[in-house]
């Protein structure tokens, strides 16, 4: 098999136009998920004995949690790899990827405060789970606020990249705060595929809100990076041609 067209992608015009082909599928197929999980989960799904309506947050919070979390691995890789290899394509995915993430994080902790209220009887406790994901906005936050205060991109990447390794420690605390410590929030009882802790028409539309997040999750990232190679690589040929062919003006200052 021909591997060398995962090289090229490594080339910021091959990535471009590969993200341009995949991000309207990646796109249409999750809003198709989307659809069917809330429809299936919002709708069709039984109300749960002890929680009964409210549970349904559950389709949007559970996802949104573990999105916040894959995206901020998927940042901190990107930034080894931009430090070790000095790859501006990984420097492009880094900062792309923290605007999504700290989105998807907010949601889950907007989400997780509304289900809180009915569930602890407060909108807020400091509780392990809870600390440690806003933690991981704050993270998130920080990246994006070096970003902004550079004017040299590739010492802004380097200096976010520092960050996003030094904060990956906090992503296994999110992840364990219920198992080490004496937590309110609930442990893992539905995203343990083949075994799940409630009924397959609860599970099998929170898998697919699961797969339809990343699904847009994974589209918003390949968008944000074109336009960050676009603003890099604004002075190139190829950047100028692509302007062109889109209609735009291929003198980019």
């Amino acid at each position: 098999m021909n591997w060398t067209w995962f090289h090229r992608l490594g080339s910021p015009p091959s990535f471009y136009r590969f993200a341009g082909t995949l991000a309207p599928w990646l796109g249409g197929l999750g809003l198709a998920a989307l659809a069917y999980a809330w429809y299936a989960g919002l709708v069709l799904a039984p109300a749960d004995y002890q929680q009964k309506d409210a549970f349904r947050i559950i389709y949007v919070h559970v996802p949104a949690a573990a999105v916040s979390l894959s995206l901020y691995m998927l940042m901190a890789v990107a930034g080894g790899i931009a430090l070790i290899w000095r790859m501006k394509l990984a420097e492009c995915v880094l900062i792309a990827t923290a605007p999504v993430g700290a989105s998807f994080t907010a949601l889950a902790l907007l989400t997780g405060m509304l289900w809180g209220k009915p569930m602890w009887g407060a909108y807020w406790v400091w509780d392990a789970r809870l600390t440690s994901e806003l933690v991981l906005l704050f993270l998130y936050v920080g990246v994006m606020g070096l970003k902004a205060a550079f004017d040299e991109p590739r010492a802004a990447a380097r200096a976010c990249a520092l960050l996003a390794l030094v904060g990956v420690v906090n992503v296994p605390i999110v992840h364990f705060s219920v198992e080490w410590w004496n937590s309110l929030h609930q442990g893992s009882t539905v995203l343990k595929f083949g075994k799940p802790n409630i009924s397959a028409q609860m599970a099998v539309p929170l898998y697919a809100a699961l797969l339809a997040t990343y699904l847009l999750a994974g589209q918003a990232i390949l968008r944000r990076a074109q336009n960050e190679l676009l603003s890099r690589e604004r002075n190139t040929r190829w950047v100028r041609e692509t302007l062109t062919e889109l209609g735009g003006d291929p003198h980019v200052s």
